[in-house]
Formats: structure tokens, sequence, C-alpha cells
């Protein structure tokens, strides 16, 4: 009986710590990145409301998805194109807009904030928000660089706080970055990576450091590249097949800098070498620089290491 009686409390105690699966999300910024992390999660059964500050800007958001589910739509019912439109409307159901983010958070399992890369504009958000969540809501961000630690610093709620970093274009890729701060509760990674799981992506293990697992392998690699450039060791072109057929890799570094946006990298690694100004691989580069300078940012302005049309 004893034996039971424990058994029992052990059961009982292991259910209280475990945090509930996450039904209801918000995700504050209706960028591509907003927009696609509220698409996945509206597909895989989710209740979401996607947040901005105007309606037109959730409008653009809104028609983002309706096409990007269209293109799923074609290749998954290509047979029966009755049950694609089915498929389309269901996942817009569980998809909902606001620009009234203190309202909608009162009653969220979780926020997933992807918004401007700047530390102050990202604590003023997390600051407000903290003050109307509800107690078991989670707050994560989908920052590519700044520490989640510097972040979460602003609220209260440090063990219920973590990052959760998607790759672009979120619907295709599979990877997420599930990052512990030292005051995250494991309750809550552990939380976050199931979240993950139930999104059909593959959750890796990050700890709080500089661009987490990717962004720290892959931005001093495309600054690497860029100074063999700059010092005349090999053309843009000649360093991006070489990568692409050398290595294997889908894009050449100079490709990938265009299609990230070279005022994205710079705003990287800029922040990298202020907290770390002795660390080579962290080391500006002129040659970026003046691009961004000049508005060269690549894919998006139609120009940067290379012309697009």
């Amino acid at each position: 009986m004893a034996f039971i009686t424990r058994q029992f409390v052990r059961s009982l105690s292991s259910s209280a710590s475990r945090q509930a699966a996450i039904k209801h999300v918000t995700i504050i910024g209706g960028g591509l990145m907003g927009a696609g992390i509220a698409q996945v999660a509206a597909t895989t059964g989710h209740s979401v409301v996607l947040v901005d500050m105007s309606e037109d800007i959730l409008k653009k958001s809104v028609k983002v998805i309706e096409n990007s589910l269209k293109r799923v739509a074609k290749k998954k019912f290509a047979e029966k194109p009755e049950d694609g439109e089915a498929f389309i409307q269901k996942v817009l159901k569980n998809c909902s807009t606001s620009t009234d983010a203190a309202s909608v958070v009162q009653s969220t399992d979780l926020v997933v904030e992807a918004i401007v890369e700047n530390l102050k504009v990202k604590q003023g958000l997390f600051g407000s928000l903290d003050k109307v969540a509800s107690e078991h809501t989670i707050f994560t961000s989908n920052t590519s660089s700044l520490p989640i630690a510097d972040i979460a610093s602003s609220t209260t709620r440090l063990d219920r706080f973590g990052g959760l970093h998607f790759f672009n274009p979120v619907p295709m890729m599979k990877l997420v970055e599930v990052i512990k701060t030292p005051s995250t509760s494991q309750k809550t990674f552990d939380t976050l990576l199931e979240f993950s799981k139930a999104l059909g992506k593959q959750p890796v293990s990050c700890k709080d450091t500089p661009g987490f697992i990717v962004n720290r392998l892959l931005v001093p690699y495309m600054m690497e590249a860029i100074r063999l450039h700059e010092r005349g060791h090999g053309s843009k072109e000649d360093i991006d097949v070489a990568m692409k057929l050398g290595a294997g890799y889908p894009m050449g570094p100079f490709e990938l800098l265009d299609y990230v946006g070279l005022d994205t990298s710079k705003f990287i690694i800029d922040g990298w070498h202020a907290m770390d100004p002795d660390n080579p691989l962290f080391a500006p580069s002129p040659m970026l620089n003046k691009l961004v300078a000049e508005g060269k940012l690549g894919k998006k302005t139609g120009e940067g290491f290379y012309k697009h049309k």
C-alpha cells in the first residue's frame, strides 16, 4: 500500500511539474518570419493570433500566408483541388489578427516575438506585455543575433523566457533552434522543445551564445568569404562556385549574403564586434560597410554583391 501511495504521489508531482501543451500562440510581428511562423502553427492545429501595428500590415501578412498555402495545396492536393481549397480555409480559420498585443496576450500560452532586431525595442515590448500576460504564458524571441537573457531582463518571468529561432522560409525550413538561458526553467525548455516538434520541426538545443549554432558558424564563414575577396584571393563568382561544387553548399557565400540581406549581416557582425572587439571572427568588413552605405542591400534592393532583376 505504501509503495502504491509513493508511486501515486510521484505521479501527481510529475504531472504538476509538466507544462500544459501549447494550444494558443501569439506571434508579434507580421513580416515574412512572423507570417511564416503563424502559417506553420495554424497548419498544425494551433489557435494563432498574428499581431502588428496596423491593419494594412496585417492584411499583407494574411495575403502572404494565403499565397503560401495555395502553393502547398497545389502540390499536396494536385489530384483533388477541392480538398486543397478546404485545407486552405481550415488553416486560415485557425489564424486571426490583431493590433492590440496587450489584449491578446492575456489568454495566450506562448508569445513568439519576430520584430525588428533592436534590443531596446524588444525589451520595451516584453516589458509591457509582462504586466498583462497570464502567469503561465511563455515568452520567446525569434532573434537571430541578440542575447535572449538581455531581452528577458525587461520582464519578471525569467524562468518562462526562452528563444525559438526559426529559419526563412519558415514553412520550408525544418530546423528550430531552442535557446535556454541560465534562468530558463527546464519545464519551459521542455515545453518549447515539444512545441517545436508539434510544428513538424526538428528542434536543436542551444545555449544563449552569440548566433546560437547556425549563425555562429554561418556569419563568420560569410565574413571570411568577403575578406578573401577583399584581399584579392578570389573573385566572388569563383568563391561561390568553389563552395557549391567543392563543399556541396546549395548557395555560395555571396549569393547567400544577398539573399539574407547585407544590412542584416552587417547588423549582426557589428553587434558581435561591439560585444567582443578582440575576436578576429567578428571584425567588420570595409567592403560590406560600403555596399550597405550605398543602399546595395542584396536581393531586396535589386543589387548587393550581385545585380538582381
